[in-house]
């Protein structure tokens, strides 16, 4: 693991949920620009001292010097934005494979120099894009796919948290000091922080591309140098029209991810806040809600494949994270590992360079004056 140290914001969730199933094994880290920060953190764990590294070019190094069935097999990165690429284009090349945190660069150009290296070198390479880990996203998925709802005419995407509604970076607050500065984050504030899962949901669940977008982003407190509120209006592939909002000043909010997704025959709703819960809308106004666990029979097997809890137990985010963390195990003890290919983990290269297309595409359409841009990831 590159980052996770003392302090961090999610390092400890990444540590768990790799454990859950007992197929992961942490096994070295560099967890801070701080050694000492680093190696305090390695003790904590149960490392051999020998494996906590000062920094990630040397944990790299050193472990790819190592006999092959002695080395790590590939590297969480769970950093600020502005070591993604670096960590992540260094251990490609080092012969790993890569799982990372969102959103994958800080730019869509570094993006792109991303899934260079990762064709070049072909190794696997995911995000932790954590919500497609619910057992009831693959199910609302599913049916969107298979057609039960009939053809996708609307998609509402909303993800709104108040905790920038003050300013805290001014007041030592390590989280919202990287997350507003362009240098650490990137193009985008919000809209790169949580805009990007808004926007990867709603094209997962829905199977379908957005192809343009129009938006407006704002800083809502002086001095802040990126944006903290975002909307944009959204059309799809098929033609379907949608509505994106994301928000880190919405006062007293905590963390509200929901989605709405309406067709031709029916609709469906997911909100985080109720996490194991699908509503599934009749067209004659008539609702079902569907829930993880407790329905088998009417489950899809995508949907089961998520499900670990006994019947009526909640399933939660450290079983949602877990089961990105057993997708990706599985890609890497696949026999296409060594090319690259994956199947398991819903989120891959190709949805790396889709998220920094959209952060490109919204940024560029709020500084035209709200124009209405193309959203493609190629060059």
């Amino acid at each position: 693991m590159v980052g996770g140290g003392e302090g961090a914001f999610i390092g400890d969730i990444h540590r768990a949920a790799a454990r859950l199933d007992g197929v992961i094994d942490l096994v070295c880290g560099a967890f801070s620009s701080d050694a000492g920060n680093s190696y305090r953190t390695g003790v904590r764990l149960g490392l051999s001292p020998a494996r906590v590294y000062a920094d990630w070019q040397t944990l790299l190094e050193r472990e790819a010097a190592l006999p092959a069935g002695a080395r790590m097999e590939f590297v969480s990165i769970v950093t600020p934005n502005d070591l993604h690429l670096p960590v992540a284009v260094r251990a490609l090349e080092s012969g790993f494979h890569v799982l990372s945190e969102k959103p994958a660069t800080r730019t869509l150009g570094e993006a792109r120099l991303l899934a260079q290296a990762v064709a070049e070198h072909r190794r696997c390479y995911a995000m932790t894009h954590t919500y497609l880990g619910y057992p009831m996203i693959a199910e609302a998925r599913a049916r969107i796919l298979e057609g039960s709802i009939g053809t996708v005419r609307r998609v509402n995407v909303s993800y709104v948290q108040g905790w920038l509604a003050s300013s805290v970076e001014t007041s030592g607050n390590k989280q919202a000091q990287w997350r507003t500065d362009p240098q650490r984050a990137g193009a985008g504030g919000c809209v790169a922080d949580i805009g990007v899962h808004a926007f990867n949901l709603a094209e997962y669940v829905t199977g379908l591309d957005v192809t343009q977008l129009c938006a407006s982003l704002g800083a809502s407190l002086p001095g802040r140098k990126l944006d903290d509120d975002a909307a944009a209006f959204l059309r799809f592939r098929n033609g379907a029209r949608g509505m994106l909002t994301a928000s880190q000043i919405a006062t007293g909010e905590a963390n509200d991810l929901s989605i709405h997704v309406y067709g031709a025959t029916g609709g469906l709703a997911w909100s985080h806040g109720d996490p194991n819960a699908l509503q599934l809308l009749g067209s004659d106004g008539t609702a079902q809600t569907l829930r993880a666990g407790t329905q088998l029979n009417a489950l899809h097997p995508a949907t089961l494949e998520f499900c670990r809890t006994p019947i009526g137990h909640p399933e939660g985010f450290l079983e949602a994270f877990a089961n990105l963390y057993r997708a990706f195990a599985a890609d890497v003890r696949a026999p296409g590992a060594s090319a690259g290919r994956v199947g398991r983990s819903p989120a891959t290269i190709d949805a790396a360079l889709r998220g920094m297309a959209f952060i490109d595409a919204m940024v560029r359409s709020n500084e035209s004056g709200q124009r209405w841009m193309e959203l493609t990831a190629d060059s």
